[in-house]
This record gives C-alpha cells, structure tokens and sequence, in this order.
C-alpha cells in the first residue's frame, strides 16, 4: 500500500521521505529555517505557537488558486451533465487534478 504524501510545513510542497527513519517536515532547510523565525517572532506576541501568518499577498494567492479550482469543478460537473465525450472529460478532469495539487500550496 503507498503511502500518503506528505507536504512541508512551510511552504506546502511534497516531501521526499525515505521508506524508513524519522519523517522531514520541511522539503529543504530555508523552509525549516523560516518556520523557526516564525516561531522565534511569535513568542513575542499573543499568537498561539502554531498559529499561519500570511500576509495579504499570500491571503489573495491562496483564494484565487481556491476559485480556480471551485471553477474546474464546475467545469467537470458540467460536462458530465451535458454528456460530454470521454475525451473531454478526461481532459478536465487532468486539469483538475493540476489546480488540486497547486491549490493544496498555501504558500
């Protein structure tokens, strides 16, 4: 059975984790490094310690990739209720999976 991938705390990117040993959080160490500065300046505030700063950039990132995703859906339900070929089908559906995997990046 495969095993669920796994993406890096930091940045939302797959991680390559070997078969057996500790798991990565982080696909490589500026993201690791990141996360630490994150939690370093959050000790200084009222923030919980797990808590995602994003900034409005990332916020209006992170919604549009949601929208375009919702919006491939869509596509794909409609298509199927208009009886669309296989082919096209299977078109909108690769490209649904695409925007899936980008949209599960939140950073």
């Amino acid at each position: 059975m495969a095993r669920r991938p796994e993406y890096c705390l930091w940045c939302g990117r797959e991680v390559a984790n070997p078969p057996v040993g500790r798991r990565r959080r982080y696909c490589k160490p500026s993201c690791r490094q990141r996360a630490y500065e994150q939690r370093v300046a959050l000790r200084a505030t009222s923030f919980p310690e797990d808590a995602v700063v994003l900034t409005a950039q990332e916020v209006e990132a992170l919604t549009d990739r949601a929208f375009r995703l919702r919006c491939a859906a869509e596509d794909v339900a409609t298509a199927v209720s208009d009886g669309a070929d296989r082919a096209e089908v299977e078109q909108l559906c690769g490209a649904l999976v695409e925007l899936a995997a980008e949209a599960e990046r939140w950073r």
